[in-house]
């Protein structure tokens, strides 16, 4: 009689480490297809758009004086980027919106932080971060430039007033939703507050934060462009105001092009840094 001769692994057959690994496989396929085609619909449609709008624009089916057409754009922005205006607006206009966006984000972690390591001064400030956060921010656009001047910092101010009290909140909410088991092993190993700050609430807090920064990033361009609208004489909102006055709606269009394309980078990097992030820490 034969000896039944027990199934190895390693000699040929198909385990379980294998399978998974081809389930793996077809599903990095299966998803970079269907980014393939996201990226195909998304540009297609991008491209109708834009074919559709230029032969209206050439075919007179639309106000011209108002929308204007790609071609007219294109060639306006091309005549500013050889006598340089061009660069100079978008340079200013970014510098501010990085700024104010990285002092929001820092400002509004840093409060955040204090308020969760303070119970007391969270209920002192409570009523008044509630209250500032209902503000219409744009109003305050004109208290700036009286205190600070017509100027840089009065734009920047007018950014952080957008974005600070957003991170405050949006930060301060995620320390507080952290388990509490995992803070009360931090305490029955003898950590202190700041232990419990470094090794729990802060790592817990890492996707929260970065997901702050990718809403900053829209909320600082909104407040640089208002304070650009009410002060500077230079900038993305500088040339929109300026289109306006003399009824050049190609130059504020394009204005507004050339603001969604940068927002959109900065966007993608911000997105681009979660992932990576994220992706530690997971690991």
């Amino acid at each position: 009689m034969s000896e039944i001769t027990p199934f190895n692994p390693s000699s040929g057959g198909v385990n379980d480490e294998q399978l998974t690994r081809r389930e793996y496989k077809r599903y990095q396929a299966r998803a970079r297809k269907t980014t393939r085609q996201v990226r195909l619909t998304q540009w297609t449609l991008l491209l109708l758009f834009m074919g559709w709008w230029e032969a209206a624009g050439r075919l007179q089916w639309i106000d011209t004086l108002l929308f204007s057409y790609p071609s007219r754009i294109g060639a306006l922005l091309y005549t500013k980027l050889l006598d340089g205006s061009l660069l100079l607006h978008v340079g200013v206009t970014l510098w501010e919106t990085i700024a104010g966006f990285l002092l929001g984000t820092l400002f509004g972690t840093a409060i955040a932080t204090l308020i969760w390591w303070s119970p007391f001064l969270s209920r002192v400030l409570d009523p008044y971060i509630v209250v500032l956060n209902s503000l219409p921010k744009v109003a305050l656009g004109p208290l700036f430039i009286v205190a600070l001047g017509p100027g840089v910092l009065s734009i920047i101010a007018t950014t952080l007033s957008i974005t600070v009290i957003i991170t405050i909140l949006t930060v301060y909410g995620s320390f507080k939703e952290v388990d509490p088991n995992y803070t009360k092993v931090i305490r029955i190993f003898g950590g202190n507050k700041r232990k419990v700050f470094q090794h729990v609430i802060l790592p817990a807090s890492y996707p929260t934060i970065v997901s702050t920064l990718k809403v900053n990033v829209g909320l600082s361009w909104v407040g640089v462009i208002v304070g650009e609208f009410l002060v500077s004489k230079e900038g993305l909102g500088y040339l929109i105001i300026y289109g306006f006055q003399v009824f050049n709606f190609t130059l504020v269009i394009g204005s507004v092009i050339i603001i969604a394309l940068a927002a959109t980078v900065m966007y993608q990097g911000v997105a681009y840094l979660e992932g990576k992030l994220i992706g530690n820490k997971r690991r």
